[in-house]
């Protein structure tokens, strides 16, 4: 049906759209959540997000296997995935090389999907060359999973203080 990719920075309201879109359909949501309570705060953050979220809605906690969990969902449903950012972060700590290939058949599954997908991630390109090499490493393979998952939606919006700001694919630029 169609794929939405919502990209922005930290606390942008991302999240909020996603959830706010999802609740908007009437049909059945699943959430597939990557983030992983490493440590208190991390647990906090992922505690405040379900309560975001209606009861109703089946979540589904994949932090490395996307594709599989995309596969799993009701074909249907209204998913959300919240988020590509930590789900980078999970694949590259489980040492795995196949980060972008991953990205692309999750992107697949879910532009290809019956049921509206929104797939959430933060714009981490726009700031300071990191000094160490792996957060480099981070940000430049989570910007080509941005850009893959952008490439296969629909349409693509960068959030800014709560605002959508649509984004224009490359062919509305260059006439192709």
């Amino acid at each position: 049906m169609a794929l939405t990719v919502v990209l922005g920075g930290a606390r942008s309201g991302k999240s909020a759209l996603a959830v706010r879109a999802a609740a908007a359909q009437g049909r059945p949501v699943v959430f597939v959540a990557t983030g992983q309570a490493g440590d208190d705060e991390m647990a906090d953050r992922i505690a405040f997000h379900r309560a975001e979220r209606p009861a109703g809605w089946r979540t589904v906690e994949e932090p490395v296997h996307l594709d599989d969990a995309l596969r799993g969902c009701d074909p249907m449903a209204f998913v959300v995935v919240d988020c590509l950012t930590l789900w980078v972060a999970n694949v590259m700590a489980a040492g795995s090389d196949e980060v972008l290939a991953g990205a692309a058949r999750a992107a697949s599954i879910a532009h290809h999907r019956m049921g509206p997908t929104i797939v959430v991630s933060n714009e981490v390109g726009s700031g300071i060359v990191p000094a160490d090499p792996e957060v480099r490493r981070y940000r430049d393979l989570l910007g080509r999973v941005n850009a893959v998952f952008a490439a296969a939606a629909d349409r693509a919006v960068l959030v800014v203080a709560g605002r959508a700001v649509p984004l224009l694919a490359t062919e509305d630029l260059v006439g192709g």
